[in-house]
């Protein structure tokens, strides 16, 4: 079974059992969101300063690997013109949920964002890429269909994992495991994603999540790190995750 199809049927399992990004949210939380109360994350505790956002209404926005009915809804409340790309299928339902519960507009399209993007040149104003491309192996391609569906000007605000994480125990107390974190060429990590249950995972330099969006040609205008949310690095205050604010250049 391909690696991304493999992911695909763990998050599903992880839907189904509750996972806290699968928890799509209440009418309570959409109404707030379209009387202007309202909050996003792209990493786990920090919500995205609404700067980042601008003025949402009437904009196109793509929620790429965004599935589970948590960020969509707001945008879609807030006056923007939302389609999600997601390889879940149970992310996917959350969202279809929600939007008929709310009634309002959303294109669902689900899809491997490992492959090219279903999309045209310059289609969004806004990409929004919450923490996901741990779950794949190559991220630079995904940088570069980012700037291509991009209008200039656009904006791609997007949430990564540091390489910390794959390196150490359970217990998070001692290094032991060496870089890259591929389970593809890897055995011993492969198992030990298995027999957690954690999908097939790997690690990112910064050299990749960071130089691959100027490479696609981003101008990177600002970030922030971010902790895990638990565990001992989260209580050592040890950041393992980076938000960033990238703008495709105007002509």
């Amino acid at each position: 079974m391909d690696y991304q199809d493999i992911n695909a049927e763990t998050i599903d399992r992880w839907v189904d059992e509750g996972w806290e990004w699968g928890v799509p949210i209440s009418h309570e939380e959409y109404s707030r969101a379209a009387n202007g109360q309202w909050d996003v994350k792209l990493t786990p505790t920090k919500n995205v300063p609404h700067i980042w956002l601008g003025e949402l209404s009437g904009r196109k926005v793509l929620g790429l690997a965004c599935g589970g009915g948590q960020q969509i809804p707001i945008f879609a409340a807030l006056g923007a013109e939302c389609t999600v790309f997601d390889y879940s299928k149970k992310q996917l339902d959350s969202e279809r949920a929600v939007s008929l519960r709310e009634g309002y507009n959303v294109r669902i399209i689900r899809g491997d964002m490992t492959k090219p993007l279903p999309f045209e040149d310059g289609e969004f104003d806004l990409i929004f890429h919450p923490v996901s491309n741990c779950y794949v192996r190559e991220v630079k391609p995904i940088w570069r269909e980012c700037f291509r569906v991009l209008r200039p000007g656009g904006v791609l605000l997007s949430g990564v994992d540091h390489y910390i994480n794959y390196i150490v125990d359970d217990g998070e107390k001692e290094i032991i495991y060496s870089l890259p974190f591929d389970p593809t060429e890897n055995e011993l990590y492969r198992q030990l994603l298995m027999e957690q249950d954690a999908g097939m995972q790997f690690s990112h330099t910064l050299e990749e999540q960071i130089n691959g969006q100027l490479e696609a040609g981003f101008i990177l205008k600002s970030l922030y790190e971010d902790i895990n949310g638990e565990g001992r690095l989260h209580d050592m205050n040890i950041p393992t995750f980076l938000a960033m604010l990238s703008q495709k250049p105007a002509p």
